[in-house]
């Protein structure tokens, strides 16, 4: 921010009638360096207001102090102008008794401020406001004019004007948010802006490769607090230090600390963003108003999400599974820095708490929550031994990839066999019925507009006929197009290599559970009370689809 402690003070001198310890305050705004006009610019305004100190030639002296700028900040609040809030506290130490503007609007897009500081602070400050342009002021040699009505009604022109800019920068940012430009002015941890194309991303390796080793630690079972005490005891930098480090002038308003390091909230932010997956996710934040630039949350469906805008550094699946591990209970024992094997999958099948994990005398136990820690009448123990879970849900996802294997088996069957599928043929038949109902009421209400002109019914039968009509044929079209829906779907089969065959097919020689095989594989594991379980496993709609595919098109149904 430009200062001139240098620069040679401009002082006219006479019969010292009054000193005026003068300070220039320059504003740039956000639209004037956008719209580059030099009108505005920060050297136009130095210009005008050194030429006016210079032609003083009252009786009083005039000391030029210093000069107050801020560059490219809003007017509509004084408390963000770093260099306003300079020139207030100087004022306070007796350092400036005239301030010296362009015009109203470099000082004030604010009604309410600006009638507050003229009205109340600069004159409890013995302060003298001068204002060149668009409604002159000089509260010293012309106190009347200060107070004249057109003052106010500049003031307000100048808030409607800062208004109606700012909705006019939000509706264009708007409209690039939803064609996924990138508009922030920093680009998201492990990509940097495209130096031919402002609005576009491109990865910055070297942060990339720490991105894809956090999401690789978490799936590997480590704890977020984990994950942070690596990250910084390897002394890699946190996302802020290292925007600074490849020197640009980012400011993360939530760190205090000079020297900011990784943190959970960081490292659950990161593992959260739907950008590493691709996706251009923007909105999330907003002002309140163009007067209150404080920003607040806004719900997630009202984000501007635009998918496949850039290139991923996580693969789809990868985060997919790392959304799945943030939905569950996944804290880590004292001094652990992984997980245990079934933290986060197990609930109690009654309650539907989470079960606790217990060590005694060497073997680990599961227990219902709410019997150990909050009230042995509230649930029972539905404890469980650990080595007995793990073999039992062993078996079960055994027995899931030998169906898997069996299903893919018929599967294949069924696609490499030249026959016509009995589905097709009774969806044919429903459609053609439904369309012949459409054509049939469609008819209908073409007859009862002519019956309406021929007297036969009155204006107000012809209204309800015509709407009971037009509902019906909604209905039928709706209809119809689930039946085309269907037949398209029996009609392309069902491919073997669909998801929730090959998830389990890979396993095929299974003999030995891990944590990732039950993120991939398992949703839930409910303990019942007698030591029984129940595993939920992932893609249970799309084996259902399965499973119809073939019934439906088995051998003993065709024709």
């Amino acid at each position: 921010m430009a200062r001139v402690a240098n620069r040679q003070c401009i002082t006219k001198t006479a019969s010292k009638n009054k000193v005026w310890y003068v300070a220039f305050y320059i504003r740039l705004s956000r639209e004037d360096k956008r719209g580059k006009d030099e009108s505005e610019s920060i050297t136009n305004q130095r210009l005008i207001l050194t030429d006016f100190l210079e032609q003083q030639d009252d009786d009083d002296e005039y000391v030029f102090i210093d000069e107050y700028v801020d560059d490219g900040i809003s007017g509509t609040t004084d408390e963000e102008r770093e260099n306003f809030q300079r020139l207030l506290a100087d004022i306070q130490k007796r350092k400036i008794n005239c301030i010296i503007v362009k015009n109203l609007a470099r000082s004030f897009r604010n009604n309410g401020d600006q009638s507050y500081y003229l009205g109340d602070w600069f004159p409890r400050n013995n302060v003298r406001f001068i204002s060149l342009y668009q409604q002159p002021i000089d509260t010293y040699k012309d106190p009347q004019n200060a107070q004249n009505i057109a003052v106010p009604v500049q003031g307000v022109l100048n808030e409607e004007h800062a208004r109606g800019t700012s909705e006019s920068v939000r509706r264009t940012f708007d409209k690039k948010r939803e064609k996924g430009l990138h508009i922030g002015s920093f680009a998201a941890y492990g990509y940097q802006k495209n130096p031919e194309d402002k609005n576009a991303l491109i990865i910055d390796e070297e942060a990339a490769e720490n991105v894809k080793c956090i999401f690789a630690w978490f799936l590997e079972g480590m704890s977020k607090n984990a994950i942070v005490r690596k990250l910084n005891d390897s002394g890699i930098l946190c996302p802020a230090a290292y925007k600074k480090s490849k020197g640009m002038k980012y400011k993360n308003p939530n760190v205090i600390d000079g020297n900011p390091l990784w943190c959970a909230m960081s490292v659950s932010n990161l593992l959260k963003n739907r950008i590493y997956a691709g996706d251009m996710v923007q909105g999330r934040y907003r002002v309140m108003s163009y007067k209150i630039h404080v920003q607040k949350t806004v719900p997630e469906n009202e984000w501007f999400i635009v998918e496949n805008t850039h290139e991923p550094i996580i693969s789809r699946k990868d985060f997919a599974k790392v959304q799945e591990l943030l939905k569950k209970d996944t804290r880590t024992a004292p001094k652990q820095k992984t997980l245990y094997l079934f933290s986060g999958f197990l609930r109690c099948a009654d309650c539907g708490k989470a079960m606790t994990r217990s060590k005694v005398r060497g073997n680990v136990y599961y227990y219902c929550r709410t019997y150990k820690d909050q009230s042995k009448t509230a649930c029972t123990k539905h404890t469980i031994k650990h080595n007995h879970l793990e073999q039992a849900v062993l078996y079960a996802i055994k027995q899931q990839v030998y169906i898997a294997v069996s299903l893919s088996e018929m599967v294949s069957r069924i696609n490499t066999a030249p026959l016509q599928k009995s589905q097709s043929i009774r969806l044919n038949e429903l459609i053609t019925s439904k369309e012949k109902e459409l054509s049939k009421i469609s008819s209908y209400k073409q007859s009862i507009y002519q019956d309406w002109k021929d007297g036969e019914i009155t204006h107000k039968d012809y209204r309800q006929m015509k709407e009971d009509y037009e509902r019906q044929i909604e209905v039928i079209g709706e209809v119809i197009g689930n039946l085309q829906e269907e037949k398209a779907e029996f009609e392309n089969g069902i491919d073997i290599e669909n998801p929730s065959l090959s998830a389990f097919l890979k396993y095929e020689n299974i003999n030995k559970l891990t944590r990732d095989i039950l993120i991939e594989l398992v949703d839930t594991i409910k303990v019942y009370e007698n030591g029984n379980i129940s595993v939920r496993f992932k893609f249970a709609n799309e084996y259902r689809e399965v499973a119809e595919y073939i019934e439906v098109n088995n051998h003993k149904n065709t024709v």
